[in-house]
């Protein structure tokens, strides 16, 4: 096929025009914001959230059902921190985020000199000499392109710092702007091993130890509150728009319903479940269904756990070769971009005609990058073709697990432009005579860099 039919381009109109014109992706980011706030792993909101996409999903005529899935439940608590006085200077409080899987502090919270690493060799060379002290990890993001490089810091260095004997760890917040807001996120420990406090700083208290380090010593008093409650139950949410001629052939879409425990996941990952659903809704509004199913995923505890992306891999293993596409929308809600690919050869050679009505949307060529997601990485033994639909995330860690991902920050238009081009990408690999060919290993640059 060299170019889209009448009756293709038609179809495209119907998708995209709705998408782009209705406001009903943004309208109903608003509800999963406003109406049901932040929705960490196993709380009472993310049950909600379970709830309130069950609902959607019958109001637009859209098959949904639950998946079971046991998440862990970590609660926050409590938690402030400050540099205490001393003869160079006044004490000063710190603005501070628990990190995800922290453990706590006393109750009297823990005082300790602080010591500055920038990297988890320069911790490694330090050998004991951080025993006793609390380890704070600086680092120099400035664009979104460093996240990969420095989310290292976050995830893996308080378990390092624990074992070398440290009673705390402080990171500087993984962001591209800062108010004085900080920035939470993972962090993970081996089980049964060492844990200790930690929590993530605001860019500019991380940059006040640095200054301060320049000219001595200084403690740090925190105070972490954090718990680790029982595994609790949840669900991933799973709906469907069934094949007209090859129904056991599936194209995934999928986007994660937790959020992190502060402000309430407008990009993170709000936008990309509305987009999904909105895919779903459109396209279940057609005369004529696609060839194959298109099915949506809205996982749970992607944030700090990844078990409902694991969960599906498990439950759907026997199905998984039958997946003939599958598309995460996990980045924000900002305007698209292009597309990427990971499949066997001729993927772009396919697509490329299905790409003509994403022209007005400036997004109708292919990128060079990553196509994965968090979620759907379980598939990746399974051989399953990827598919990004890229949207900008130049200013996405703004506001990345911060108290200010907030709906506000979602602009309308560029939501309604992205859900636009994964409906008409989701329509366009269900509705393709053929199929991509399926990578043969994990995509050549190695693994997306983490994103959480």
């Amino acid at each position: 096929m060299t170019k889209l039919s009448a009756a293709q381009q038609a179809t495209a109109a119907k998708l995209m025009g709705p998408a782009l014109a209705e406001g009903h992706a943004y309208a109903r980011l608003a509800e999963l914001t406003d109406g049901i706030g932040p929705r960490l792993s196993g709380s009472e909101s993310a049950e909600a959230a379970v709830q309130w996409a069950l609902r959607s999903f019958q109001a637009d005529g859209v098959k949904a059902w639950k998946e079971p899935v046991k998440v862990p439940r970590w609660v926050r608590g409590e938690e402030h921190g400050e540099i205490l006085a001393s003869a160079r200077t006044r004490g000063l409080p710190l603005s501070l985020l628990a990190l995800g899987g922290s453990a706590p502090t006393p109750p009297e919270g823990v005082t300790a000199e602080v010591v500055e690493v920038n990297s988890l060799e320069e911790l490694a060379a330090l050998g004991d000499k951080v025993k006793g002290r609390i380890v704070f990890f600086n680092h120099t993001m400035s664009e979104a392109a460093d996240y990969g490089r420095f989310a290292g810091l976050r995830g893996r260095g308080p378990a390092a710092a624990a074992k070398q004997g440290a009673v705390a760890a402080l990171v500087r917040s993984l962001a591209t702007a800062s108010l004085s807001t900080p920035h939470t996120g993972s962090t993970r420990f081996d089980e049964g091993g060492p844990r200790l406090p930690a929590a993530a700083v605001s860019v500019e208290d991380a940059l006040t130890l640095h200054r301060m380090l320049q000219g001595g010593a200084v403690k740090v008093r925190l105070v972490l509150g954090c718990s680790d409650l029982p595994d609790a139950d949840s669900s991933n949410v799973v709906a469907e728009v069934r094949g007209r001629e090859k129904p056991d052939e599936v194209v995934l879409l999928g986007a994660h319903l937790d959020s992190w425990d502060v402000g309430t996941g407008a990009h993170d990952d709000g936008a990309g479940v509305v987009m999904v659903m909105e895919a779903a809704r459109l396209i279940a509004r057609l005369p004529q269904a696609p060839r194959r199913t298109v099915r949506v995923v809205l996982f749970m505890n992607e944030e700090n756990g990844l078990r409902g992306g694991r969960a599906y891999a498990q439950a759907h293993a026997k199905e998984l070769p039958k997946h003939v596409a599958a598309i995460e929308m996990d980045a924000g809600g900002g305007r698209p971009l292009g597309v990427s690919l990971h499949a066997g050869p001729g993927g772009e050679t396919l697509l490329w005609p299905w790409l003509a009505p994403l022209e007005g949307l400036g997004a109708a060529r292919f990128l060079v990058g990553h196509a994965t997601g968090a979620d759907l990485s379980p598939m990746e033994p399974a051989h399953v073709p990827f598919v990004g639909v890229r949207v900008d995330s130049s200013r996405y860690f703004d506001v990345h697990h911060s108290m200010a991902d907030t709906l506000d920050k979602v602009d309308p238009q560029d939501l309604s432009r992205s859900t636009a081009a994964v409906t008409w990408m989701a329509y366009a690999l269900a509705e393709s005579p053929g199929t991509l060919a399926r990578p043969t290993g994990p995509e050549s640059d190695g693994p997306p860099p983490p994103k959480k």
